[in-house]
């Protein structure tokens, strides 16, 4: 079974409302921004981890009656309306009734209780919970249900787009405590004054995680500070401060405990709900989502399979694709443009295409993920055991670790075989391949092909290709600046809602071609073969400019590759 996606809802909303810009209004007049956000971030996790078990939990009651007893200025300082007890500013709220329909709609079940928080719900699924959990939220307090004996993940929203996985085994070099609990002890001496938790003045998260590493927990420290313990962090004036605000220290360890024995009524096993179009459509009628909806709508097909593309669930075990490509002998190894095509390469199927890997050289970096991707609401996806183990620099990149690709993902040469397959059949069609950098895709792909399907001759069955890094830096050679994917987004306002995403990456391509094309009446205007071949030209020319101005700067043995469409 696929892994339970649980999302922090409220934390996720008010995130959305804060940064996504709310110059977009409904019919009413009414911003939609948090929706908007909360939409594109389920989008983005259903691709990420390749599931559509999705659950929104949420705030029955953000400041519990059995939380503000034990501590009555919980949460107080957030009150914005006095007399009905709400944090929620009135352009928010008229936004949370139209997610929930979309939500409810696309399947996606909604899940609070009476008396309770979001939190609460989530620590009682993932203790409940048979497969692996990943818990969304951009709130800290979460980290104190990472256990050793329970698959559980956080997922934190960070700047630029990025997300920080966390699991119990990541917190000693993260927070430099051995698990959750301890993690909660920390959070308790540190305090949160946004919550209203003092916690321990003048000991900050580092010394708080110095005392734990050296008394073990919060109540050793306690009884050493009582003792008159000097070291380990322990001085005359912490001891008395802890001494001080004992009684505070621990009702705050106990409003942080979540409850995990709640009945929310949801059987997790059967999750995801149906899948209502209509529904979708209906909700989604006069609120100016359009393109949120298409997106979570797209990403939910491609993972259930409903978008009617074999390779859509190729993460899976034993999918197949539907396409053979040709062995060796079939077709020279010299051929890698498709001939006999008519017309403009802008004018044929345009396909995005990215890898996610586990490192930066192609010859030894392993496929992770990858996308084929038609529109926002035509993607195709796959999760791959890469067979070594992901490298922290690249799971920092793309979010995926080890242990969730070894237990959600095809075997590496299962996913080889299906993109192969998927390669020669858009050769076959005559389709154009769009990507940024492709070069780095292709090389790997090729690596990969080598090292687990060497019967088959890849560079025969290469469609054509359009790589926008190679294009665009033709079209504005001394334009200023990076040339990333993420740069060149900006550059020509394209949307790349997940920037390391294979989905969101292909996606961003695809449109930055279109934008490249209308640059470029020329460029545009070539045909597949005459594109491929201009594009082997210009990406010479421009490793011998680079090979040339690293030498000049000094780097006498430098020397850039100027093969293409693979190094």
């Amino acid at each position: 079974m696929k892994p339970l996606v649980l999302l922090d809802t409220p934390a996720l909303y008010y995130r959305a409302f804060y940064s996504v810009p709310d110059s977009i209004v409904n019919a009413d007049g009414h911003p939609v921004n948090a929706v908007r956000g909360v939409l594109d971030t389920i989008a983005q996790m259903v691709r990420r981890f390749d599931t559509d078990r999705v659950i929104a939990t949420m705030d029955a009651d953000w400041r519990p009656a059995f939380r503000t007893a034990i501590m009555p200025e919980y949460k107080a300082a957030r009150v914005k309306d006095e007399e009905a007890g709400t944090e929620i500013p009135p352009e928010l709220a008229v936004q949370l009734p139209i997610m929930n329909r979309v939500l409810t709609a696309a399947g996606i079940p909604i899940a609070e209780v009476a008396g309770t928080e979001a939190d609460d719900v989530i620590a009682t699924m993932a203790a409940q919970s048979k497969t692996p959990v990943i818990i969304v939220s951009p709130d800290r307090d979460l980290l104190a249900l990472l256990d050793s004996s329970a698959e559980v993940s956080v997922l934190r929203p960070r700047k630029g787009g990025e997300w920080e996985a966390l699991a119990q085994t990541d917190l000693p070099t993260a927070y430099g405590v051995p698990d959750g609990a301890r993690y909660r002890e920390l959070a308790a001496l540190r305090g949160d004054p946004s919550d209203g938790l003092p916690g321990a003045p003048g000991i900050g998260e580092k010394t708080a995680a110095t005392l734990l590493e050296n008394f073990g927990s919060l109540e050793s420290i306690v009884k050493a500070a009582k003792a008159g313990v000097k070291t380990g962090g322990l001085s005359p004036k912490r001891a008395a401060t802890i001494i001080e605000v004992e009684e505070s220290l621990y009702k705050t360890l106990e409003v942080m405990r979540c409850l995990t024995d709640v009945e929310h009524g949801i059987d997790l096993d059967r999750v995801p709900n149906s899948f209502d179009r209509a529904g979708v459509e209906a909700a989604a009628e006069g609120q100016n989502i359009r393109r949120s909806v298409d997106n979570l709508t797209s990403a939910l097909e491609s993972v259930s399979g409903t978008a009617g593309a074999a390779s859509a669930q190729s993460a899976a075990p034993g999918s197949t694709a539907t396409a053979s490509p040709p062995s060796k002998s079939a077709e020279s190894a010299e051929s890698t443009v498709r001939n006999g095509t008519d017309g403009s390469w802008a004018q044929s199927r345009l396909v995005g295409f990215d890898l996610e890997t586990t490192g930066i050289e192609p010859a030894t970096a392993r496929i992770v993920t990858a996308a084929f991707v038609d529109s926002a609401d035509q993607v195709r996806t796959w999760l791959a055991d890469p067979g070594i183990e992901i490298p922290e620099s690249a799971r920092a990149v793309h979010g995926i670790t080890t242990e969730f690709a070894q237990a959600n993902g095809a075997a590496a040469t299962q996913v080889i075989s299906e993109l192969c397959a998927e390669f020669a059949a858009l050769r076959e069609e005559g389709a154009v391949v769009v990507g940024h950098n492709v070069v780095y895709d292709l090389s790997v792909m090729a690596a990969e092909v080598a090292r687990h399907r060497p019967d088959i001759d890849f560079p025969s069955i290469i469609p054509t290709i359009v790589d926008t890094f190679v294009v665009d830096k033709h079209i504005y050679p001394y334009r200023k600046g990076k040339r990333t994917l993420i740069e060149t987004a900006k550059t020509y306002r394209v949307e790349l809602l997940d920037a390391h995403d294979a989905a969101a990456d292909a996606l961003a391509a695809l449109d930055i071609s279109r934008a490249l094309a209308e640059k470029s009446t020329e460029i545009s205007a070539m045909s597949n073969d005459e594109i491929m071949a201009a594009q082997a030209d210009w990406k010479r020319s421009q490793a011998a400019g680079l090979q040339a101005w690293l030498r000049k700067k000094g780097t006498a043995e430098a020397v850039v590759d100027g093969s293409w469409p693979m190094s």
